[in-house]
């Protein structure tokens, strides 16, 4: 059944072309048609464009903000998006010294059940399609020019949902934002966050871009990892490892290994001596993740004396390792704190 759905933003630049050359429109409109669907900036327009896009309604794919939640760090800023099927989706703008970052999502709640994870405690709604991943990107690139005369240097897709589970669409999503034609985000500068989809990994292992690869962990055992990420049972830490050997082999590229600390059940000393053995010989980086709190999961973060603890022993095994920068936690905008309340079921 031929598509009803009348938006652009989803076609790459050749395909922008193609459109505009069988309406009769010449190339030369595709540079600012493809620039406004990817980043709002509506810039050098000219009368035969104009007139063709007046006859086509909804060209840019719908995402309303339905509410706007600022930090008091002052630099965190979270915003409910509602798609056109009234579905919503969270997305977070992160600010940092000399540049601002966009954490995007790619479905609505996530399959994966991370039973610390409030999107996870959401269950899975569906994928995102590609304009949805990319008007998300738009949203925060115009709020950023308008409020703070700047653009996006960055893209974490660590939002709702598992990325990977999304592929294709996550794929389609950053070739397109990564065109310098667009928003221009350089492929160093995209993370994808994963929590062990292993047919993923394999498959980014081989894609032409070069995007930077973060692996959730948890549990450095099977039988810690299990009760806290439950996917574990399809792909066992042995497979999940090998597939990030196989990333780091084939890309020559360091893997992020996270690490969300919870007190009294991964945070000891033990459990990091086993991260450490599990990780050797590996080129990682570990990013500890103090837990950030949800409604659906008891426990608690440990206190800065464990978290330090736990790093050292990392640190004494030759593991580079970071305490994550907490952002956004007072209004719910920090790892596994994204979750929507309404929208259709």
């Amino acid at each position: 059944m031929e598509s009803t759905d009348p938006s652009l933003d989803h076609l790459g630049f050749e395909e922008v072309v193609r459109l505009l050359d069988a309406e009769g429109i010449r190339r030369a409109h595709a540079v600012p048609l493809f620039r406004w669907l990817q980043t709002g900036r509506r810039l050098n327009f000219e009368a035969p464009l104009e007139r063709w896009l007046a006859a086509r309604p909804g060209v840019c794919t719908e995402a309303t903000r339905v509410s706007e939640t600022p930090s008091a760090d002052g630099e965190t800023r979270k915003f409910l998006l509602r798609l056109a099927d009234g579905q919503e989706v969270e997305s977070v703008l992160m600010g940092f010294k000399g540049r601002h970052t966009a954490c995007l999502s790619t479905q609505v709640g996530c399959a994966m059940g991370c039973v610390f994870c409030a999107t996870g405690q959401m269950g899975f709604r569906r994928h995102l399609k590609v304009g949805e991943i990319i008007a998300q990107a738009r949203f925060l690139e115009t709020w950023l020019r308008e409020n703070h005369d700047d653009r996006l240097r960055n893209i974490v897709m660590m939002g709702m949902g598992e990325p990977l589970h999304n592929f294709e669409a996550t794929m389609q999503a950053l070739e397109l934002l990564t065109d310098t034609r667009g928003l221009g985000i350089g492929a160093p500068r995209v993370t994808i966050s994963t929590v062990g989809h292993v047919p993923g990994i394999r498959k980014l292992a081989r894609h032409p871009k070069r995007y930077s690869l973060a692996v959730s962990l948890h549990g450095a055992t099977d039988e810690e990892r299990e009760p806290l990420v439950p996917i574990n049972r399809r792909w066992p830490l042995v497979e999940l490892m090998d597939a990030c050997r196989e990333f780091s082999e084939i890309r020559n590229q360091r893997v992020f290994i996270a690490w969300t600390l919870i007190a009294g059940v991964n945070d000891d000393v033990a459990q990091a001596r086993r991260l450490a053995e599990l990780l050797k010989g590996m080129d990682v980086h570990v990013n500890l993740i103090p837990l950030n709190p949800t409604d659906g999961y008891a426990p608690q973060a440990p206190g800065a004396g464990e978290v330090l603890a736990f790093q050292r022993v990392l640190q004494d095994a030759g593991l580079p390792s970071t305490i994550r920068q907490r952002k956004g936690i007072d209004v719910g905008a920090g790892c596994g704190q994204l979750a929507t309340r309404s929208g259709a079921l």
